[in-house]
C-alpha cells in the first residue's frame, strides 16, 4: 500500500517532532459509506496504524469489530471503537474514539482515548475531558459528508503549537498535503479515503 506507507513515514516524523507521544501517529477512520470494506482496507495498513471503527449503529458492527479486532493482534495495529465503550470492552478494543458531539462529560475506563474537535472550543474540552490524542479537522478541504468548514492549515497549526495534548491531523489529508505539516506542532496523521485507496 503505497500511500499507506507514505503516510505513514510522514506521520512517525511529526510525531518525532512534537516529542515523540506515545501514542500511534497513523489512524485510519472507516466510514459506513466511503469504506464499505474496512477489513480490506485494514489489511494493508502499515504496522502500528490505529483503526478508528465507527460504525454509525450498523447491524452488523458486533461481527465486524470482532474481525477487525482480530486482524489487529495478528498485524500489530491498534484498535479504537468510536463511541461504544461496551463494543470495544467485549471485542478487547485497545480504546476509544470519541466524536466531538458525543463526549461524555466524564472518562472513564482505560486505554487510549482520542477526541475528535473542529475548533479551539472543542480542542479545551478535549483536553479538560482528559484525551490522550485529539484529532482536529478539518484542516484541508475534504469530501467528507461531516460538512465542517476547513480550519486551513494556519488556524490548525496554531491550535497544534498551543495545544496541551498531542494533535492529529484529519481532513484532506493525503501524502501531498501532509508534507505541508511538517515543523507545525502535529503529533500524527489520520486519513479516511487516502488509507482506504490502495
Amino acid at each position: 500500500m503505497r500511500m499507506g506507507n507514505a503516510l505513514a513515514v510522514l506521520a512517525k516524523r511529526l510525531n518525532r517532532e512534537a516529542g515523540a507521544p506515545a501514542i500511534p501517529a497513523l489512524y485510519f477512520f472507516t466510514d459506513p459509506e466511503r469504506t464499505p470494506d474496512p477489513l480490506a482496507a485494514a489489511a494493508r495498513l502499515p504496522r502500528g496504524t490505529a483503526i478508528v471503527y465507527r460504525h454509525f449503529g450498523a447491524p452488523d458492527c458486533a461481527r465486524t469489530a470482532r474481525r477487525l479486532a482480530a486482524l489487529c493482534r495478528a498485524r500489530g495495529l491498534v484498535l479504537l471503537i468510536a463511541a461504544d465503550p461496551a463494543l470495544a470492552r467485549r471485542v478487547g478494543a485497545q480504546g476509544i474514539h470519541w466524536p466531538e458531539r458525543l463526549l461524555p462529560a466524564l472518562r472513564t475506563g482505560a486505554g487510549l482515548v482520542t477526541v475528535a474537535a473542529h475548533s479551539a472550543d472543542a480542542l479545551a474540552r478535549a483536553e479538560r475531558f482528559g484525551a490522550d490524542a485529539c484529532v482536529l479537522g478539518p484542516v484541508f478541504a475534504t469530501a467528507s459528508a461531516a460538512g465542517n468548514v476547513p480550519l486551513g492549515l494556519f488556524h490548525a497549526s496554531q491550535l497544534a503549537q498551543t495545544a496541551r495534548v498531542p494533535i492529529i491531523a484529519l481532513g484532506g489529508v493525503t501524502a501531498h498535503t501532509a508534507t505541508h505539516l511538517a515543523g507545525r506542532g502535529f503529533a500524527g496523521l489520520a486519513a479516511v479515503a487516502a488509507l482506504s485507496e490502495a
